[in-house]
């Protein structure tokens, strides 16, 4: 059946593994999504049992590497597929793809002690990672006022205080990447870095939950003296950012591919009630309103994939994507919401409960706009590169 709202040719030998991976997010974890979105046992359990089924189908672990037990698709294969498996905010972890950014990270930039005892671990499930960056104190979008210290000891190990918030799923994670200043001053180019820190440290603790808009998945945490080994150092001393910026490039993308997947969910949810819905006058999508809706829609979609999969054809080719990357996260950032409101205005007041799945995808399009760098902060980075560009 072709893809109405305009999705790139797969390649040929991509297709029946996307359309395989699209069936089982559709046919095995969509039905479980309100108890997943609970949290709790019931949800942990309920990841297990979808992860096992992946693995018995062959679809675990798609984008890792070969060497960690991963199935190595390359990027520009993976793109199709990570659209597929986004269109569920559970996809990825239901898959096995979700430790991919981590995986990367301590594989390419990780002292052989950690990539041994570590990676394999992720790319199969056993351990969870996530990455602590913004702070509650410090804007955002500016990491040089980063106030987490990392104090090296005498015996070689690191003394990490500070306090993280809005970390992706801290409250279950065994491993956190956490950004400290280990040099220099506040405002300083160099002198952070980056500390793989065990969360059983005495001196970790998850400090609250962070809903975002009711749901949850983002916790605030804090250090205090927590003492990490010196070969948990990721990358060079005072080097972070370049790491950090390999990792937001190909994170951002990924999400904008996933969000893009959950905008054609939300926009066949909506052309189903437009043509299924039905009045006294005759069916809703009648209304020429609602064909607005439809054309809207579909318009937002066909025009912001060609960005999103021009950013993925420049990574994936080693390229710089600085200005790629960022006009597709705005760029998608933007549909999903758009989307899924048309979506909910297309439906009523149906729209508006628990019967579908709508609130959660315009929850996930709002914040969109602001996680991973805020619209701003990506349209005055892109616009001075190209001014800047001789």
């Amino acid at each position: 059946m072709q893809d109405i709202t305009g999705a790139p040719q797969c390649p040929a030998d991509t297709v029946e593994l996307r359309d395989l991976v699209a069936a089982f997010v559709r046919d095995r974890v969509v039905p479980h999504e309100p108890v997943l979105d609970a949290g709790g046992p019931e949800a942990a359990a309920t990841l297990r049992q979808l992860q096992e089924e992946a693995r018995t189908e062959g679809l675990w672990a798609l984008p890792l590497p070969t060497e960690l037990g991963g199935q190595g698709l390359p990027l520009r294969s993976y793109a199709h597929v990570a659209e597929a498996e986004g269109a569920s905010n559970h996809g990825p972890a239901a898959l096995g793809s979700a430790p991919l950014l981590d995986t990367l990270m301590l594989w390419r930039h990780g002292s052989s002690g950690v990539r041994d005892r570590y990676a394999e671990r992720l790319v199969a499930g056993d351990m969870r990672a996530c990455y602590a960056m913004t702070e509650p104190d410090t804007p955002g979008t500016d990491p040089f006022l980063t106030a987490t210290r990392a104090v090296p000891g005498e015996d070689g190990t690191w003394r990490v205080s500070g306090r993280k918030w809005f970390t992706s799923g801290a409250a279950d994670a065994h491993l956190v990447t956490v950004l400290a200043r280990t040099d220099g001053e506040p405002v300083d180019r160099d002198g952070l870095s980056l500390l793989l820190v065990p969360s059983g440290s005495p001196g970790f603790r998850v400090v609250r939950a962070l809903p975002v808009f009711g749901a949850s998945g983002q916790w605030e945490i804090a250090l205090d003296q927590v003492v990490v080994d010196g070969d948990h150092l990721i990358g060079e001393r005072g080097k972070a950012l370049a790491v950090a910026g390999e990792r937001l490039q190909l994170g951002r993308t990924l999400r904008c591919l996933r969000w893009l997947g959950q905008a054609a969910r939300a926009f066949d949810l909506m052309r189903e009630r437009a043509m299924t819905r039905t009045r006294s006058r005759g069916p809703l999508g009648d209304l020429q309103l609602v064909q607005r809706h439809v054309f809207e829609s579909l318009l937002a979609l066909r025009t912001t994939r060609p960005l999103v999969y021009e950013a993925v054809a420049r990574l994936d080719a080693g390229l710089d994507a600085h200005v790629e990357v960022g006009l597709a996260k705005v760029a998608a950032a933007r549909p999903l919401q758009q989307v899924a409101d048309a979506a909910i205005q297309v439906h009523g007041a149906a729209g508006l409960g628990p019967d579908t799945a709508l609130p959660a995808l315009f929850r996930t399009g709002r914040a969109a706009r602001i996680l991973d760098g805020p619209d701003e902060l990506h349209i005055t980075s892109v616009a001075r590169r190209v001014l800047r560009t001789t």
